[in-house]
């Protein structure tokens, strides 16, 4: 789409396809689609006048044990009423992941309403988006560490102690990410990810945000429903002891007024083991896909699990991306990898063959077992199973949800 292009024409479809939105979301959501053209990444298909359907995707970097990896984000995917069943919504993909690929993105997650479309065109559930649900009277006093932090450490006196908090605002965009890339790849997070400087400034300016930053953390979050009020946290990440007490600490501040505390985490947070009692509830939201546009480099660029190694023949097939399919050799150590296009291989090299769902499951850390039974993988042999299994290992979530 172009900037002269009918915005409400993507505001009419969008409340078709998802319902009304408020006029505060609405601003938000205009300045989101017009970032979006700004940026060249905001799609539709046309019928004349009429908009049948609408795509768009954020810039993204995806961590993989510490590692980050460029991302396209899909968000946004809709279809009119009227002309669903006559293939706008494959056209519409069909499009973008041509121009997602062809823009150097190695891969590409979404949050599917279906799974059908995407998953033939080589997207593959991967990870999660996971809510803890707390009770505010958890917060209100927190384990203590079972030591004090050396001064040699995160938060201990040696650098000060503890780390200084204070409120965030759109001005902080590019030290919001940075903050926060260095948690995720010094946790060597899989899945966790950042958005653009652009898209991170429209959300930090967001009314009903509230924001704060230390020098290894970032919480932002607010209010959540309109009777039963509750809070929504829909970041907290923390380097230090020191500073997850410090950013948890504001939040229980409102355990007087609420009682629930509703927040996006990761699978293993660190809030379950802060809090007296065990009853946080953490629960896996919503399920993403993720497709990999282009193997090399996503291997290339991905983080691997410490302490292993493997030299496998993989044959990827990738009807999608055709320039993707081949016999490629995987080899991983020291944490990092590389894939590289090979010749025919002899009567006892093991060849695993994969589509483009098989190998964004098994980049994602799906076990081989599971893939095999679910007749996305074949060949290669025990071996080839154990050594891949040990390398891709993850546990993936992601914190945003587009």
């Amino acid at each position: 789409m172009r900037a002269d292009d009918d915005i409400d024409a993507e505001l009419d479809l969008r409340h078709r396809a998802f319902g009304p939105m408020g006029e505060a979301d609405r601003a938000y959501w205009r300045g989101e689609v017009l970032g979006c053209i700004e940026g060249g990444r905001q799609f539709g298909v046309w019928d004349g006048p009429d908009l049948l359907g609408a795509a768009r995707y954020y810039d993204m970097r995806q961590y993989w044990h510490g590692r980050a990896v460029p991302m396209a984000g899909v968000g946004g995917v809709k279809v009119a009423p009227e002309a669903r069943g006559r293939g706008v919504g494959r056209a519409l993909m069909t499009e973008l992941l041509a121009e997602m690929s062809g823009r150097g993105y190695p891969l590409s997650v979404l949050y599917p309403a279906t799974a059908r479309l995407y998953r033939s065109l080589g997207w593959e559930l991967a990870g999660g988006h996971y809510q803890a649900d707390v009770p505010a009277r958890s917060l209100g006093g927190l384990l203590p560490p079972d030591r004090q932090a050396t001064p040699a450490e995160p938060g201990g006196h040696g650098d000060g102690g503890e780390r200084g908090v204070r409120r965030a605002g759109l001005d902080d965009a590019k030290a919001v990410i940075e903050v926060l890339g260095a948690v995720h790849a010094a946790a060597r997070d899989c899945g966790a990810a950042t958005m653009d400087v652009a898209s991170v400034r429209r959300w930090l300016a967001g009314n009903g945000l509230f924001a704060y930053l230390a020098q290894d953390g970032f919480l932002a979050y607010g209010w959540h429903g309109q009777t039963d009020k509750a809070i929504r946290v829909e970041i907290l990440q923390a380097g230090s002891a020191a500073t997850a007490r410090q950013l948890w600490g504001i939040v229980a501040s409102h355990a007087s007024v609420t009682q629930t505390i509703h927040a996006a985490v990761g699978p293993a947070d660190p809030i379950t083991w802060l809090t007296t009692e065990p009853d946080v509830a953490v629960r896996n939201a919503h399920g993403w896909m993720l497709r990999v546009l282009d193997p090399v480099a996503a291997i290339t660029g991905r983080g691997f699990a410490a302490g292993t190694s493997a030299r496998v023949m993989l044959r990827l097939a990738d009807p999608g991306l055709p320039d993707n399919a081949g016999l490629y050799t995987l080899t991983v150590g020291d944490g990092a990898g590389s894939l590289d296009r090979a010749g025919t291989p002899g009567r006892a090299d093991p060849v695993l063959t994969l589509g483009p769902r098989g190998f964004a499951a098994l980049y994602a850390g799906v076990p081989l077992a599971t893939l095999r039974v679910a007749g996305l993988v074949s060949g290669g042999d025990p071996g080839t199973d154990a050594a891949l299994g040990a390398v891709f290992a993850a546990s993936p979530y992601l914190l945003y949800y587009f």
